[in-house]
């Protein structure tokens, strides 16, 4: 059994006492598109390198990931070597291949958490979020439920996933207003040169409030790799069912302009590009930790090899002219 080392970096969730490592775990495919071997072989590598957070959901796979990082923990990395974060409130809808189905009432989170605890194996979570808003339930019933979830020790910390920047803003207060109530610690969004639309309201919200960001899909959907340049490749995301439309958001002229200039940058530093676009990400002001999937260890692999760099402050300030804020409202994932 593993234990984690001291080589990646660890950070502090926002103003709460919860450190991660700076580079987390996404487990969206485990149980799909990623089998047991591989997923064994990513989190022995990415604690090998010092990582510990692990990021899933009830919603993944229809809580495929979560029973396979439960299937995981206490075999390859001892429990309480990692912090396991997951999310609810998303599912897919009864009878559909496709359509999600959002509910955060209190009672539904509720019943999510004890079914991700019994999928992972565990007495708890270190990390529960709201997977994303919804205007039909009252916000302070769903505040409740992380109330709850705290109280009753199923989760050590709570945060939210997907609100804009008033959302987080608003919960973020309500639970700070009177003693007792669980602080929301995190936000999770989607954050990546090619999607900026966390800077402007959303990151200040979480630093104002004391929430650390966790930057989903900080490689742009897998199109910052430079994958993509020159067609689809037969085992690529976009080329999934699952996943072909929401990777092609970015394969267009503007996607393009940004990927080459990450390439230009890459080859003058000698490195991939897929480190560029990640150490951009990762030392973001306001970001805890960038959140990195893979379908399999080799892609993961070279993903950690980022934590020994760091961009220069001019190709930092070439990218962000490139890529420049784009008001795109993020995809729930």
């Amino acid at each position: 059994m593993l234990h984690y080392g001291e080589f990646m970096q660890q950070r502090y969730l926002g103003r709460s006492g919860l450190k991660v490592s700076r580079l987390g775990l996404g487990t969206l495919t485990w149980g799909r598109d990623t089998d047991e071997h591989e997923a064994r072989d990513q989190l022995k590598s990415f604690v090998e390198a010092g990582g510990t957070l692990l990021d899933t959901a009830a919603g993944y796979g229809d809580g495929a990931s979560e029973e396979l990082i439960g299937s995981l923990l206490g075999d390859v990395v001892h429990r309480d070597d990692v912090v396991v974060a997951t999310k609810a409130g998303v599912r897919r809808a009864r009878g559909s291949t496709r359509a999600r189905e959002v509910d955060v009432s209190r009672g539904s989170l509720l019943r999510t958490l004890d079914e991700s605890l019994r999928r992972l194996g565990t007495d708890h979570v270190d990390l529960w979020q709201v997977h994303t808003w919804s205007d039909e339930t009252p916000w302070e019933e769903t505040l409740g439920a992380l109330d709850a979830a705290v109280s009753s020790g199923r989760a050590a910390y709570v945060g939210v996933s997907n609100f804009a920047g008033w959302q987080a803003a608003q919960v973020a207060t309500w639970q700070r207003a009177v003693p007792g109530r669980a602080p929301i610690v995190s936000q999770q969004v989607e954050y990546s040169l090619l999607n900026r639309y966390a800077e402007p309201e959303i990151v200040p919200a979480a630093k104002a409030l004391g929430m650390g960001v966790l930057a989903w899909s900080p490689l742009g959907r897998g199109v910052l790799t430079g994958k993509y340049r020159s067609g689809t490749p037969a085992d690529s995301r976009a080329a999934s069912p699952h996943f072909g439309d929401y990777v092609g958001a970015y394969l267009d002229p503007r996607g393009s302009r940004i990927v080459e200039a990450v390439v230009r940058a890459a080859d003058g530093l000698q490195w991939s590009p897929l480190e560029v676009a990640l150490a951009w990400v990762r030392d973001r002001p306001g970001v805890t930790a960038a959140i990195v999937g893979a379908r399999t260890a080799a892609q993961l692999r070279g993903s950690l090899t980022v934590e020994e760099c760091v961009l220069p402050e001019e190709i930092r300030t070439a990218l962000e002219d490139v890529s420049g804020p784009r008001p795109t409202p993020p995809v729930d994932a």
